[in-house]
């Protein structure tokens, strides 16, 4: 059974909340998609899109956003406190809020200290400084002129370590993510690559040092952990060591279409390769 809520925000945009109840063999759970679509669209437009709701990863969110966003609060800065290769897949299934833009987590690969593909390899500079300040800050950087990257500090101060956020899905604030990404799509290209979320929050390499784990601006907020995670090697490190460019730090939600190529490189496990 479907059923459809209409809310208002003060960002012109209708909240719609589609309640999906699946029945399954391993469960009968009901799952919630928030959406935001822009108010003058027609209700031929307006139409629900199957894949799209098939492809988020949200399980049991409240009906409005505000509830939703009470329900999963702003992750303190202990949670940031550990080895990037701790967090990365802790990170999976947690979301990012800027605004009325809410992202889940999806694909994420981590980069530590005395890793020959860490920006942090050859030391402090201007640039990397921010990925040497204490866990759950932000590190944005600019790749190849174009792309915004977004990673967020892992560790104690000095360290040098942060995990990238590969792919995200849309929770909310799909309009906003389709103008900004200048796509008019509710498919994983959307944000299924680290370029793309970057865009998508409106991010600039101004972000970068901004706490996550403080109150406006952008936010990391808490979220359900993945049943099963997938692993693999990170992408674009041809120049680093082997022990390095073979290493599993990539780590993305199984079953989840919102993931960047190339996906073949990943494999279900059950637990996450260690440093070598």
């Amino acid at each position: 059974m479907k059923t459809t809520h209409h809310h208002k925000n003060n960002s012109n945009n209708n909240i719609t909340v589609q309640k999906i109840a699946r029945k399954n063999k391993a469960s009968s759970s009901k799952t919630t998609i928030v959406r935001v679509k822009n108010k003058h669209k027609s209700s031929k437009d307006s139409k629900p899109n199957s894949e799209f709701q098939e492809n988020i990863p949200i399980p049991q969110i409240n009906t409005t956003l505000i509830a939703f966003l009470n329900k999963n609060p702003i992750l303190t800065k202990d949670f940031y406190q550990i080895d990037a290769l701790d967090l990365a897949p802790r990170l999976l299934g947690k979301f990012l809020r800027r605004d009325d833009v809410v992202l889940q987590i999806t694909e994420v690969e981590a980069y530590r200290p005395n890793d020959s593909a860490c920006h942090g390899r050859f030391g402090k500079t201007v640039r990397t400084a921010p990925v040497f300040g204490p866990g759950g800050h932000a590190y944005v950087y600019l790749c190849y002129g174009l792309h915004m990257m977004l990673n967020v500090v892992a560790d104690k101060e000095e360290v040098g370590a942060a995990v990238l956020i590969r792919s995200c899905a849309p929770i909310s604030g799909l309009g906003t993510i389709q103008q900004r990404r200048g796509l008019k799509t509710e498919k994983p290209i959307l944000l299924a690559g680290p370029g793309k979320v970057g865009q998508a929050l409106g991010l600039s390499t101004e972000w970068s040092s901004h706490a996550l784990y403080t109150a406006g601006g952008l936010e990391l907020l808490d979220g359900p952990e993945p049943e099963n995670i997938l692993v693999g090697p990170r992408v674009g490190i041809e120049y680093a060591l082997p022990e390095h460019v073979n290493a599993l730090w990539r780590f993305a939600i199984a079953g989840s279409s919102w993931i960047s190529a190339p996906k073949k490189t990943l494999k279900t496990s059950l637990a996450h390769q260690q440093a070598p």
